[in-house]
């Protein structure tokens, strides 16, 4: 069947234009098609950077574990002390390696660099001669929210003037039937508002397999032969017609680059785990990310959203094949991204970050809380890396890429290692009895000790290397006078840093526990599963809270009581780290708070410069988030596409050729056709379907006919 808007015929979809995407073999050699191994964007002086990095990361760590071996025992050696060394250096590289690609970026940063890829901030516009498809994978997330960033886009690159040359798709793996019907009416009243009929599309797809990795290769497979570029967006994704623009005439001047990944900067939060995610985001990100754009060079990353992307580069290199095992660790891959940038890399194409351009924005989760969500999925993905590590030819850059990101989740259990370990070398030297001449007799004793000079020595120089990409941060944003002014002025801003610093250090042993909680669950074979993410209100109520934190606050009681007894000294020692732990329940409920973040921004703290002086994409985003032009439908899809013929007929418009004998038979269709054919009313109906029922009903024309016969 085919709906109509006004004479022609409405076509939720474009003509279909199919593009090869192979599965790539993981243990055959690459096809560089005759590319060079070395990209020609490359910077000349590379090498140097990288040895400059990861060499002053090296030496760092050296000096460290001298000093932390002088710390233990000089004198001697003990398994308990040999473990703590061997953390320490495990631990200390990814500080040091944090410090010396942050000193990089501070010089990047303050001498205007982070663009390149003759990319600009500002000037004529290039005159765009590819298409590319912008495309916004959504999975039940709030349908007024996703369109009102994509009329925001749509918006901001008409004014541009060159709209023509782009297409937005709206790729949805919403599995809930109230969403999903609510999506398609999103969808139809955006195309109204906004005049797209010609250029905004929407496609649902009834079997979701593979998450977001397969949802956006089922695109390239059906739609990508017809676009030079597609851009990758989240849910909560907004950029400026402007950038867009730019980077993709940067993709035309280069056909080597296979990727370009900007740096997103954390926008809309409101409670004050969101503000400090954002500010943190938006000062010390940028030192950061020019950072390892500098010593990356053509050997980038891409972080799933926010980046232009080569289709044909994708589809020749980027087909992610299954890793052998089961769930956790086998099957689909789950953070496909840091894998897709590189296997294109290893197919010859540049992945390149360009940190300096603006126009790029997403949101923070609201609550620590929905962070562990998140990061749960992403630890299992993280970890998922270790197969993908030894296939053949990676670039030793790509195989570091995954490395810190497992990395970034096997700390937390190693921090937590090495703080027992501390405790139980205090422990040692508290009930143990020293030989003071052991079985040797000699004139002068041996005396075993842990030296508190040379501890205090190792921990102000690990705390001055942990927090001096802060600081320097507010240096670099000291040189930048207008950033400076939207973040409040040096003096708010340095309050902020101390707000967003002391507060973290607080919440971090939370996070620690949460992550290695994480890790523990994977290793024991729980799949993460795919939840949607809160991205509005981060309120819980307090008993909630309570039963999801209380454990770790006992703990921290735990292990006070522990270190007191052993030592009154090392109890004051870790007090940072108890302090968090004992306090998690008032800590997430305050940070979770909406009015508390709120009373931060009115006091002038927190602020970025995007909510203190809004460019015009955001102001176009809050503006269609504060209205709603879409009809007032019923939250019940099967009572929407009752109450809208123009609904109804979209909705069947859009759905799935009818089925065919020998096609898979689908078991919840069976069912709930059964059920809706023995329902008496619409209401008893809607009691007995399940929601995997009542999408594969809705997904049928002849369910939707059942629905439609049913009396009220």
């Amino acid at each position: 069947m085919q709906a109509t808007q006004g004479t022609t015929p409405f076509q939720a979809l474009p003509p279909e234009s199919p593009l090869n995407m192979p599965v790539q073999d993981l243990h055959a050699a690459p096809d560089f098609e005759g590319r060079p191994r070395i990209p020609v964007t490359s910077p000349r002086t590379v090498a140097l950077r990288r040895l400059a990095v990861l060499g002053s990361a090296i030496a760092l760590t050296g000096y460290g574990a001298w000093r932390t071996h002088k710390v233990l025992d000089a004198n001697g050696v003990s398994i308990l002390g040999m473990i703590m060394l061997v953390l320490f250096v495990a631990l200390f590289m990814w500080i040091a390696l944090a410090f010396t690609s942050a000193l990089a970026g501070f010089v990047s940063l303050v001498t205007r660099g982070g663009l390149g890829l003759g990319i600009t901030r500002s000037g004529p516009l290039p005159e765009l001669r590819s298409r590319t498809a912008l495309l916004l994978p959504t999975y039940n997330e709030p349908p007024h929210r996703v369109m009102a960033g994509l009329k925001a886009i749509y918006q901001s690159l008409r004014e541009t003037g060159q709209m023509g040359a782009f297409d937005l798709f709206i790729l949805s793996d919403t599995t809930n039937p109230d969403v999903w019907v609510e999506e398609e009416a999103a969808f139809l009243a955006l195309r109204e508002q906004t005049g797209g009929h010609e250029n905004i599309f929407y496609r649902r797809r009834h079997n979701n397999v593979e998450r977001k990795a397969g949802n956006v290769g089922e695109w390239v497979r059906r739609f990508g032969g017809a676009y030079e570029q597609m851009v990758t967006l989240d849910a909560d994704s907004v950029m400026s017609g402007d950038t867009l623009v730019r980077m993709a005439g940067a993709m035309e001047r280069h056909p080597t680059v296979g990727l370009i990944q900007t740096l997103p900067v954390i926008v809309g939060g409101t409670t004050l785990f969101a503000r400090m995610q954002q500010f943190a985001g938006r000062v010390y990100g940028p030192i950061i990310a020019h950072g390892i754009a500098w010593w990356h060079g053509s050997e980038g990353n891409y972080w799933g959203h926010n980046a232009i992307i080569r289709t044909r580069a994708f589809a020749g290199q980027a087909g992610l094949p299954h890793v052998p095992g089961r769930p956790p660790f086998g099957g689909h891959i789950l953070s496909h991204d840091f894998v897709e940038a590189a296997l294109m890399r290893r197919g010859g194409w540049a992945i390149h970050m360009v940190p300096a351009l603006d126009g790029s924005y997403e949101e923070s989760p609201p609550s620590l809380t929905d962070v562990a969500i998140r990061d749960r999925r992403w630890c299992q993905g993280n970890l998922q890396h270790v197969k993908v590590l030894p296939t053949k030819g990676l670039h030793w850059i790509s195989r570091m890429h995954m490395i810190v990101g497992i990395g970034a989740y096997v700390t937390s259990p190693l921090w937590l290692v090495f703080l027992l370990t501390g405790i139980l070398i205090s422990l040692q030297a508290h009930f143990e009895r020293p030989e003071y001449f052991g079985d040797t007799k000699t004139l002068y004793p041996h005396w075993p000790h842990v030296d508190p000079v040379q501890a205090k020595y190792v921990f102000i120089g690990t705390m001055a290397i942990l927090l001096a990409p802060k600081l320097l941060a507010y240096v670099a944003l000291l040189f930048d006078r207008v950033t400076c002014k939207g973040c409040g002025g040096a003096i708010r801003a340095a309050g902020s840093v101390l707000v967003e610093t002391l507060i973290g250090g607080l919440i971090a042993p939370i996070a620690m526990l949460i992550q290695t909680s994480g890790v523990m669950s994977i290793l024991s074979g729980h799949d993460s599963g795919w939840n949607t993410q809160r991205r509005d209100d981060g309120g819980f109520p307090l008993m909630v809270v309570v039963q999801q934190y209380a454990k770790f606050t006992l703990f921290g009681l735990v292990l006070g009581i522990g270190a007191w007894v052993v030592s009154p000294s090392l109890f004051f020692w870790m007090t940072p780290v108890l302090l968090g732990l004992v306090f998690s329940i008032p800590l997430v409920a305050l940070t979770s708070s909406r009015a508390v973040g709120q009373n931060f921004r009115k006091a002038g703290l927190l602020l970025v410069p995007e909510e203190t002086y809004p460019l015009d994409v955001l102001k176009k985003l809050e503006h269609a988030q504060e209205s709603d032009e879409a009809p007032q439908l019923p939250d019940d899809a099967l009572r929407a596409l009752r109450a809208d013929t123009s609904l109804l007929a979209a909705h069947r418009a859009m759905l799935p050729p009818a089925r065919k004998a020998g096609d898979p038979i689908n078991a919840e269709r069976l069912v709930g056709l059964v059920k809706v054919e023995e329902a008496p009313t619409l209401a008893a109906a809607e009691r007995a379907l399940s929601p995997k029922e009542k999408a594969a009903v809705l997904g049928c024309s002849e369910g939707v006919d059942a629905i439609l016969r049913l009396p009220e």
